[in-house]
C-alpha cells in the first residue's frame, strides 16, 4: 500500500488505509467472484478471536449479501488488516464484499467512501476523488471522506486544497486529528519547526488530559501521531528524538507495516542493517518489508540476500504482468540500490512522480537523476522543491547538487 495511505489513524481512516505516503506497495489485489471463496493462507490459527470475527460477519453477508451495513463492517475489517498484515488479498476481499453496490454511480455513502479508498490505494486519484466529491457533497460532516481527500490532496501537492479539508474536520472529529492532519502540511510547506512544535504539545496535553479524566489516548491514533512526529524530527536531523518516537510507537504493540518500514528505512540510513534483519526477519509477506531486508541483507553480505533478492524480483516482475503500477516508487529504489540500473530507476521514478509527489517520491526520484548524471530529467521535483518550500536536508541536499551538475554541463557545451 503507497504511504500516503496511512497518513491519518486507522480509527478514523480504516476506510483510506493508505500503508501512505505516503505510503506502502503491495503486490497487485485478487478480487475473487464473492466473498464465499475462502482465504488461502491467512495468518491465523483456527480459534484466532480475528478469524472467528470474520467467519462470523462471512457467515452473515452470506445469508443476505445485500445487508449494507454488515457489508461495510467486513470490508472494513478486511481493509484495516492490510495494514496489520502487509497481505494485498484483503483489499479485494474488501471489494467483493462490496460488490451488490460496487458500480452504483451513487452508492451508499459508507460504500462510496470505501470505494474511493480501494481506487486511491490502485493510484486511481481521480476517479476516488470523484466519488470523495460526490460523497462530501451529500454530507459535508462526513470525516472519512474529508480525510481521505486530504490524503489525496497532500500525496498530489494540493496543499491548499490538503489544509482546507483539514480545517473542515474541526468539530468533526478529535482534535489531535485535526491539528496532526494540518502540522503534516505545515511540515511539507516550510513551517517544519512549528508543525512539530504544535503536534507534540497537542499530544502531551491530549495525554495528560485523558489521564487525569482516567482516560486514554486511544492506541491506534497514538500509533499515527507518533509515526508523524519521527518524520518531522527526522526532516529536521534530529536523529536521537526521531529514534525515541519510533521507539514509542513500537512499544504500543500494534502490527503495523508502515511503522516498520518507517523505522526499517530509518535504520538503514543511520547504518544499522543489522537491526533491520532482526526487525523484518519474519515479515517478508509484504513486498514493502522485503525490499527492506534486501537492502540489509546485501549490506551484511548475508548468505540469505541473494534468495530474497530473487524471490523480490519476481513479484516486481509478475506485477509488471499484471500492470500493476501501485509500487513504482519501491521499484526504483530496488533498481537503483539493488540492481545498479539507474537508467531504469529514473524511468520508474518518473512514472511514480506523475501521481505522488511525497518527500520519499522526490528521494528515490533524484537519487536516480544524480546517479544517472542527468539533473535535466529531475526538473520537476527540483521546481516541487522549490514551491512547496519543503525543509529536508538530504532532498535539498540532493537539488543542490543537481543544480551543481547541470550548471557544469551548460558550462561545458
Amino acid at each position: 500500500m503507497p504511504f500516503s495511505a496511512h497518513i491519518l489513524p486507522r480509527h478514523l481512516v480504516i476506510t483510506c488505509l493508505l500503508f501512505c505516503t505516503a505510503a506502502t506497495a503491495f503486490s497487485a489485489v485478487h478480487i475473487p467472484p464473492n466473498d464465499a471463496t475462502v482465504l488461502e493462507r491467512l495468518p491465523f490459527k483456527p480459534n484466532d478471536p480475528v478469524a472467528r470475527e470474520l467467519a462470523q460477519m462471512r457467515a452473515e453477508l452470506q445469508r443476505n449479501p445485500k445487508n449494507v451495513e454488515v457489508a461495510v463492517k467486513l470490508a472494513r475489517r478486511y481493509y484495516g488488516m492490510v495494514g496489520e498484515e502487509g497481505d494485498p488479498r484483503y483489499l479485494g476481499y474488501a471489494e467483493a464484499a462490496l460488490k451488490p453496490w460496487w458500480d452504483m454511480p451513487e452508492p451508499p455513502i459508507d460504500v462510496q467512501v470505501l470505494r474511493a479508498g480501494l481506487l486511491q490505494f490502485r493510484h486511481d486519484f481521480s476517479g476516488a476523488t470523484s466519488d470523495l466529491n460526490k460523497a462530501i457533497a451529500r454530507d459535508p460532516k462526513n470525516p472519512q471522506a474529508r480525510v481521505l481527500r486530504a490524503v489525496i490532496e497532500i500525496v498530489q501537492a494540493r496543499y491548499d486544497l490538503a489544509r482546507s479539508d483539514c480545517r473542515a474536520l474541526d468539530g468533526l472529529t478529535n482534535d489531535l486529528i485535526v491539528v496532526g492532519c494540518e502540522t503534516m502540511v505545515d511540515g511539507l510547506t516550510g513551517k517544519l519547526a512549528s508543525a512539530y512544535d504544535t503536534l507534540n504539545t497537542t499530544f502531551n496535553d491530549a495525554l495528560k488530559d485523558a489521564q487525569s479524566d482516567g482516560d486514554k489516548v486511544a492506541p491506534d491514533l497514538q500509533l499515527w501521531v507518533l509515526i508523524r512526529l519521527a518524520e518531522l524530527s527526522q526532516r529536521q536531523g534530529k536523529i536521537e528524538r526521531t529514534e525515541v518516537h519510533f521507539k514509542q510507537a513500537l512499544a504500543l504493540g500494534i502490527q503495523d507495516t508502515f511503522l516498520l518500514a518507517a523505522y526499517a528505512d530509518f535504520l538503514l540510513d543511520q547504518k544499522r542493517p543489522a537491526e533491520v534483519v532482526t526487525l523484518l526477519k519474519d515479515k517478508i509477506r509484504s513486498d514493502n518489508l522485503l525490499l527492506r531486508l534486501v537492502f540489509a541483507e546485501r549490506t551484511l553480505n548475508m548468505p540469505e540476500a541473494k534468495e530474497s533478492e530473487s524471490i523480490l524480483a519476481a513479484r516486481y516482475v509478475a506485477a509488471q504482468l499484471r500492470g500493476d503500477t501501485v509500487h513504482q516508487q519501491e521499484e526504483a529504489r530496488f533498481e537503483l540500490q539493488v540492481k545498479a540500473n539507474p537508467k531504469k530507476a529514473l524511468a520508474l521514478a518518473q512514472e511514480n512522480w506523475k501521481v505522488q509527489l511525497e518527500p520519499r517520491d522526490a528521494r528515490i526520484f533524484l537519487e536516480s537523476a544524480l546517479a544517472l548524471k542527468d539533473p535535466n530529467a529531475a526538473q520537476a521535483v527540483l521546481q516541487w522543491l522549490d514551491s512547496s518550500h519543503i525543509e529536508d536536508a538530504y532532498l535539498i541536499k540532493l537539488g543542490q547538487q543537481l543544480k551543481q551538475l547541470q550548471a557544469m554541463q551548460v558550462a561545458h557545451q
